[in-house]
């Protein structure tokens, strides 16, 4: 199994040197990734950072560990400017970046700006955006006419030698979607708590096969039982979240310079 951080984007870490800060600790102490989420807070009066600029920032001052979005609400974004921003920041990062992608978005992040909120029409726009910005990443020269997003004849240069794409959700939906890329980004933890046991996602994961599977959830130094736990289970990443529910920033620091 390998560790990574998934960092709030929101209040103490809507400062980006915040995440740097986060981001070299946690590589000095052996994690193998920084994750960010990908809110508009400020919908909710919350500051926020912008997770594509915080990740350049903490790319430009890493060496060695996997970064990315955990994870992007692609139904919000024109697909060819997630592609261009993927592949800049693999420039930066070269075979250090990871896209998380799903429905997303909490509450009022579409609905304040007059787009629709709906699961169906987040899932469809998510699903064509994902085979816009795969074929994109491909190098390769790109036609594409769909139900909303259209593609005249486009190769993006420079493109990733290889980018993996981790999917997540806890539906059959998004296991299902998942299974066409590279990764499952598992939703098993709240703001507070893990929401599913090692029973529980052993039970997810059957009749699927994904490179990589990926849980969420809260530790602390040297509980490798549970760690262990959820890789019997299937898991191959532990994502330990960190946002300041877990206390100030001290505290979180703590937590990450402690390591896996």
């Amino acid at each position: 199994m390998k560790f990574g951080i998934l960092s709030s984007n929101i209040g103490s870490y809507s400062e980006p040197r915040t995440a740097i800060r986060v981001a070299q600790a946690a590589e000095r102490a052996g994690w193998d990734a920084y994750l960010i989420w990908d809110h508009l807070a400020f919908v909710w009066d919350k500051p926020a950072a912008d997770p594509w600029v915080t990740l350049g920032a903490v790319a430009a001052s890493t060496e060695r560990i996997l970064i990315g979005p955990g994870v992007t609400p692609v139904a919000r974004r024109r697909p060819q400017v997630v592609a261009h921003e993927l592949a800049t920041l693999d420039r930066l990062a070269p075979r250090r970046v990871v896209f998380g992608a799903g429905l997303g978005g909490g509450h009022g992040e579409f609905e304040r700006f007059g787009e629709d909120e709906g699961a169906h029409a987040r899932a469809e726009l998510l699903d064509e955006g994902l085979d816009v910005i795969r074929a994109l990443l491909s190098g390769e020269r790109v036609e594409h006419r769909g139900e909303h997003f259209t593609v005249d004849g486009v190769t993006l240069r420079p493109a990733p030698e290889r980018l993996p794409i981790w999917i997540g959700g806890m539906s059959a939906k998004a296991r299902a979607r998942a299974a066409r890329f590279d990764g499952w980004f598992a939703d098993t933890a709240s703001p507070s708590e893990m929401t599913t046991t090692p029973e529980e996602l052993a039970a997810l994961l059957e009749g699927y096969s994904f490179g990589d599977v990926a849980v969420m959830g809260y530790s602390e130094p040297g509980e490798s039982e549970l760690h262990d736990a959820y890789a019997e289970a299937g898991a191959t990443w532990w994502i330990e979240q960190i946002h300041d529910g877990r206390g100030g920033l001290d505290t979180v620091l703590a937590r990450v310079t402690s390591g896996p």
